[in-house]
């Protein structure tokens, strides 16, 4: 049996070239990075230069680049630093198809009436409207969080056009970057931002390190206590196979970039245009193309349950996700999608495949056969059929799947 790993939104596969480079700081310069000896002094020079190689792959400088444990800390540390450090901003807006590690600090702030949270508009594709911001933003806004692009349904937003509206206002804009870093070229002077979160282990880099880039002169108040690594933002030891890793990573990703990429978007398209030939599907967020994350696809299944499908086409070797990684083992439907437009039961039959540059026409081919076959068996399984039902919800259904072809 085929073994097909398309769930790299994720996480990825290491690429040789990475764990070679990260080898020596566990077993030869494995010193603390603070210690004044030479192994110390050799940990310290690699994080530097780590740190060197990732602000120049971004745009940015290497004062601007702190290393955390990945984007969900480095999500915490620039909402509840910039709260802290700016106690009398009451506003803070985010669109509604943020990460958990966004979407749950502003509720509990808002919960413990810290702050009032306010949401942006998104469209049909989850692309957020400018103008909701423009709206929405108050002099007591203290910062507008919006993710670069969606992992469950690839939208990549317009930061730079928030980020107008934003400097107009003087209020801080962050953004979970995780997603894009190493897929899509990526200049932080450009997207304007004052704070952006990644991790390494979207771009086959290791996992439990990740980055947390400041704008200069953005100050945020301490969160942790500790030593004063990390220039006290995140203190205590760091970790330096990781970082020299992520760099490694980075460095690959936009090195290959201009080769891998056009293979992938080739793939994702195929994968899409045979996926949508099934009958009763919809492709959820934007055309495949410059407004979708590159290797993501989230394909509705009406009238069977999207875990049932995850599950079947596990036993066939096929890995695949039925929402982001960190939910998907809830019954909750996915706030993404039902933020879309899409109804619990429509949100509960999605089904996200994503690729990467190690995915093969072989295993595109193998996943649509196998698709195909699960769908197939799930609907001749269940009474919830078209057939069955009234003819304005048959005629309901044709609409709202025709929305894309259209």
């Amino acid at each position: 049996m085929m073994e097909v790993y398309l769930d790299n939104n994720d996480s990825t596969k290491m690429l040789p070239e990475v764990l070679e480079a990260m080898m020596p700081y566990f077993t030869e310069s494995y010193g603390n990075p603070a210690s004044l000896h030479k192994l110390g002094l050799d940990a310290e020079t690699a994080l530097d230069e780590a740190r060197a190689t990732i602000a120049e792959c971004i745009g940015a400088m290497p004062q601007e680049i702190y290393f955390t444990s990945g984007a969900t800390e480095s999500n915490n540390l620039a909402l509840n630093g910039l709260r802290l450090q700016h106690p009398g901003k009451k506003h803070v807006i985010v669109s509604p198809i943020e990460h958990a590690s966004i979407r749950n600090i502003v509720k509990r702030w808002e919960k413990e009436g810290l702050v009032e949270v306010s949401y942006l508009k998104v469209d049909e594709d989850g692309i957020v409207d400018p103008e909701s911001l423009r709206e929405l933003i108050r002099d007591d806004t203290l910062v507008v969080s919006v993710i670069h692009a969606s992992n469950e349904i690839g939208s990549i937003q317009d930061l730079r056009a928030l980020s107008e509206i934003c400097n107009e206002h003087k209020t801080f804009l962050h953004t979970d970057a995780a997603q894009t870093l190493g897929k899509i070229p990526m200049n932080m002077k450009e997207l304007g931002v004052h704070a952006a979160s990644f991790n390494a282990h979207k771009m086959h880099g290791p996992k439990g390190i990740g980055v947390l880039y400041l704008k200069k002169r953005t100050k945020l108040r301490r969160f942790f206590e500790g030593s004063p690594q990390e220039e006290g933002v995140r203190p205590g030891t760091q970790n330096v196979p990781g970082a020299v890793g992520f760099a490694k990573a980075l460095e690959i990703a936009l090195r290959d970039m201009d080769e891998y990429r056009p293979r992938i978007d080739e793939l994702t398209k195929k994968l899409a245009d045979q996926l949508l030939g099934i009958e009763y599907t919809r492709l959820n967020g934007p055309e495949v193309g410059e407004k979708r994350l590159p290797g993501n696809i989230n394909i509705t299944y009406r009238y069977i349950e999207g875990e049932a499908i995850l599950m079947m086409l596990n036993m066939k070797g096929v890995y695949v996700s039925s929402g982001s990684a960190c939910s998907s083992r809830s019954l909750v439907p996915s706030h993404v999608l039902t933020s879309i437009g899409l109804l619990h039961e429509e949100a509960h039959g999605s089904i996200r495949y994503s690729l990467s540059r190690l995915t093969t026409d072989e295993e595109i081919e193998y996943t649509v056969a196998q698709t195909k076959e699960v769908v197939q068996k799930l609907r001749a399984m269940t009474a919830f059929v078209p057939e069955k039902h009234s003819e304005r919800e048959s005629e309901k259904a044709q609409t709202f799947y025709r929305k894309k072809a259209d």
